[in-house]
């Protein structure tokens, strides 16, 4: 819920999860068979991470919009809304 000011979210993700087992490979070279590094292919997820939340987030206020003006049609919605507006003016 806001009252017309900017929504803040709070957003937390578990840690990227790091294969301490290291799986058997095989070099592209030589084409013999060795035992991978232990290591992340993805040291930071925040940005990717930012890009969903931002998504989510936006995706929840457009269907809370809609269950507050929607209707069957672009025209019945923004009547809706515009009438909402008008309300508020005349209050």
């Amino acid at each position: 819920m806001t009252n017309g000011m900017p929504v803040v979210v709070r957003g937390v993700m578990k840690p990227i999860p790091t294969l301490y087992k290291p799986l058997q490979s095989v070099d592209i070279d030589t084409k013999e068979p060795f035992t991978a590094q232990v290591e992340r292919s993805d040291a930071c997820a925040v940005p990717a991470a930012c890009v969903v939340l931002e998504n989510v987030v936006a995706w929840e206020i457009a269907k809370a919009f809609l269950d507050k003006f929607g209707g069957d049609s672009l025209e019945e919605i923004k009547a809706n809304y515009e009438n909402y507006l008008s309300q508020l003016e005349s209050y």
